[in-house]
């Protein structure tokens, strides 16, 4: 049997955990237990009641690679950033599995996970730039090695994904937004609504979504009741004024910056809309564009076991002691990921 590394992700609410060969990267168990229902109701993720649910999924998913424990070598878990009271799940669990087996435990920067999601199953190709899109992040990330990865630009409010919930939360369109906007734009008319490309005429590299927002929610105002066509124009014209927003910031950074590779992560990057303007972009830029797999771009172990895998093969571990839920902070342009 090959050596393996055990991987558990719990930053918000995705229950999951994956086995990877160390060696070959090969996923050899991928197990997942969503939350999207039980949180539907509410419009959005509660953290307590995702606390509560990573405590009874993992433990059912740790079950069934429990005959893979002797071939464990290291286990890696997400440590941050995310909701404190979910992280702390999967972290009591790591370190209660690395003391069991008496094995390395790594500690992973869930948005360094994300990154990886493009690896997993394969090599690294880098130096890499990386537009970082999710419930929480919005980030253009410049990755040297697994150890120097340089935001150059961060959104200065809401990031791109928390948008498309909130505007699909305006429309009565349920939770999660993203997948349910992308679906109504598709049959809409993207030209009807004529929304402000945030930070256009700035010529600061950064993103914001705030305004955007509530220019959307301002439309929906003034047209009152809403029908199922109104929602479709709305969502498209809302979708087209991101990616105007999203292109016209990276173009900045393609024209300063040589590297040839990119991709677009996190849970926003399965939308296919955003991806085909971004390879139009890398065309125009001579750029390789790198993309995910559709079944690793929300969070999940797989990636944090990709990325763990680099920093075994490093040998860089942590002691138990330093296995700890790190708070969530603001990054700003020229902060490296730790």
């Amino acid at each position: 049997m090959n050596e393996l590394i055990l991987s558990i992700e719990s930053s918000c609410d995705d229950s999951s955990i994956a086995l990877t060969d160390i060696h070959s990267y090969k996923l050899i168990k991928h197990l997942k237990l969503s939350q999207e229902k039980e949180h539907q109701i509410y419009g959005g993720v509660v953290p307590e009641l995702a606390s509560r649910l990573h405590a009874v999924a993992l433990p059912k998913l740790l079950e069934k690679i429990k005959p893979f424990f002797p071939h464990i070598k290291a286990v890696a878990v997400t440590t941050h950033p995310g909701l404190s009271v979910s992280l702390h799940e999967g972290v009591i669990m790591a370190k209660t599995i690395a003391t069991f087996l008496n094995i390395p435990i790594i500690g992973v920067n869930h948005l360094k996970g994300h990154i990886y999601s493009l690896f997993i199953e394969k090599e690294s190709s880098l130096p890499l730039l990386t537009l970082l899109v999710s419930g929480g992040h919005t980030q253009i990330i410049e990755v040297q090695n697994p150890n120097k990865m340089k935001i150059l630009a961060t959104t200065i409010d809401d990031s791109v994904g928390e948008a498309f919930d909130k505007v699909a939360k305006m429309l009565h369109l349920g939770y999660p937004g993203g997948p349910i906007i992308e679906k109504l734009a598709r049959q809409g008319n993207e030209n009807r609504f004529n929304f402000p490309v945030p930070l256009q005429k700035s010529p600061q590299i950064a993103f914001s979504l705030s305004g955007l927002k509530n220019a959307v929610r301002l439309q929906i105002e003034a047209l009152g009741k809403l029908s199922l066509q109104d929602k479709k124009d709305i969502a498209a014209s809302f979708q087209k004024a991101i990616l105007a927003h999203l292109l016209q910031k990276s173009k900045k950074v393609f024209k300063t910056n040589s590297i040839k590779n990119f991709a677009i992560v996190g849970g926003v990057s399965a939308n296919s809309y955003i991806k085909n303007g971004f390879k139009k972009l890398c065309k125009e830029f001579n750029k390789e564009f790198l993309e995910v797999d559709l079944a690793f771009t929300s969070d999940n172990a797989a990636m944090i076991g990709r990325y763990g895998i680099e920093m075994y093969k490093l040998k860089q571990f942590n002691s138990l002691d330093e296995i700890q839920v790190k708070p969530t902070k603001r990054l700003q342009s020229g902060d490296f990921l730790d």
